[in-house]
């Protein structure tokens, strides 16, 4: 990688000048992505979990949907309005940084709220709090890629992200975990969660947009603008569909992963440890393959046989889940869940960057395609609490979870302007 840069006048970004992005700001990048991660995995692995088996022992499955549908409903709305926002935003410090410090401040708020929260609706209310804020974070984070990084280096970068993510995940449960109680575990994350940001906010690196370039202001277009034809754009809506399906299987996957190890598999140890175990696997294979995928696929030059064969891993591994219900069955499938993820993480990503409608609405247009990351946290619950209280139970779940998989690799094909 190049000499970190200094900071630059609008329109004088990375993209534009060709060069790869500095060593120290991808870093700090994937650091404050990181925490982001932090603070909703170490809930959704465990605590959220926890608290609803708390609150409603005999009904912790429909809270625990409750509350994690009401929260990704927030999430799909707040990841493309923050997107949106930041793309207009003039301080001088950049459009991007405003969003990540207060939407850090505000997750840190919405997970002290989840520690101290007496019942199911204050429980509700300091998850969407945490939805909202961390979703304005995660989209600033998220446009500063195509900000600032040129198309050949995206997949090196989506590769970070997604050691990011998973470490996230990783860490997020570790910290569940350890702390030994729900409060102390939603202070830890918080904890993490907000120094994780620090590094990035100091760089102060972003591309400014100044007064000039601000369009006006009106409520009517704003709305608008949410709406990307698919018919104009149609890479953009079937890259939307396939991440859509590919995330609605994995959150059909990893939600109830607790209770499958409880009530399935019926795991002989502590579920809690169960879990972190699992996710501990995933995360070596996952690594392993993560930046090697998006380095290969920025050398190649393709992008869509990587999101193909990484969907079909992913599938298998959800199947594996529903034929094999067993502690072994879990291990081995978590191994073949992190290669497949590993890989998808990076390119999807690249392979997203490279069909975004407009240049001037990076925040926005990876805004709407990450409705296609909360959608599915709001279907899921409602797929899957019938299906495993009436419907046959664990093995009917994953193995929709698995079907759902193989069309979203199918349909990846129809993308036609990346290779």
């Amino acid at each position: 990688m190049t000499a970190e840069p200094g900071a630059r006048a609008s329109g004088a970004t990375e993209e534009e000048a060709g060069r790869a992005p500095g060593g120290r700001w991808v870093g700090a990048l994937s650091l404050a992505n990181l925490g982001v991660w932090v603070g909703w995995f170490g809930p959704l692995q465990l605590l959220l979990a926890r608290q609803a088996e708390h609150f409603t022992p005999a009904h912790k499955a429909s809270t625990l949907a409750l509350v994690t549908g009401v929260g990704a409903a927030v999430s799909m709305v707040a990841n493309p309005v923050f997107g949106a926002l930041s793309d207009r935003t003039t301080a001088k410090v950049g459009r991007r940084i405003p969003w990540v410090v207060a939407g850090g401040a505000g997750g840190v708020a919405g997970l002290l709220v989840l520690a101290w929260a007496p019942n199911v609706a204050v429980m509700t209310a300091g998850w969407c709090l945490v939805q909202l804020a961390l979703n304005a974070s995660f989209a600033a984070l998220t446009a500063a890629v195509p900000d600032q990084v040129p198309h050949q280096w995206r997949g090196l970068v989506g590769g970070w992200l997604g050691v990011s993510q998973v470490g996230g995940i990783l860490v997020g449960t570790a910290l569940a975990t350890a702390a030994g109680g729900l409060t102390a575990g939603y202070l830890a994350c918080a904890a993490f969660s907000l120094l994780a940001t620090l590094p990035y906010i100091a760089m102060r690196r972003d591309s400014p947009l100044l007064p000039a370039e601000q369009p006006p202001f009106v409520w009517r277009e704003f709305l608008a603008r949410f709406w990307i034809d698919p018919r104009r754009h149609p890479d953009f809506g079937w890259a939307w569909l396939t991440r859509f399906l590919m995330n609605l299987s994995y959150s059909i996957s990893t939600m109830y992963l607790l209770y499958y190890l409880t009530d399935a598999v019926h795991y002989a140890g502590d579920a809690d440890t169960g879990v972190l175990i699992l996710t501990a696997l995933d995360a070596v294979t996952l690594l392993g393959t993560v930046v090697i995928g998006g380095i290969w696929s920025d050398r190649t030059g393709r992008r869509k046989v990587f999101v193909v064969w990484s969907g079909l891993l992913i599938s298998a591994a959800t199947l594996l889940l529903a034929v094999w219900q067993t502690w072994t069955g879990a291990v081995v499938a978590s191994l073949v869940l992190g290669v497949g993820y590993g890989v998808y993480t990076s390119v999807d990503f690249a392979l997203l960057t490279d069909v975004l409608p407009s240049a001037a609405d990076h925040g926005r247009d990876l805004g709407v395609i990450n409705i296609a990351n909360a959608l599915p946290q709001v279907l899921a619950p409602a797929v899957a609490a019938p299906i495993v209280t009436h419907l046959g139970g664990y093995g009917t779940l994953y193995a929709l979870a698995g079907v759902i998989g193989l069309a979203g690799s199918g349909l990846v094909g129809r993308i036609r302007s990346v290779r």
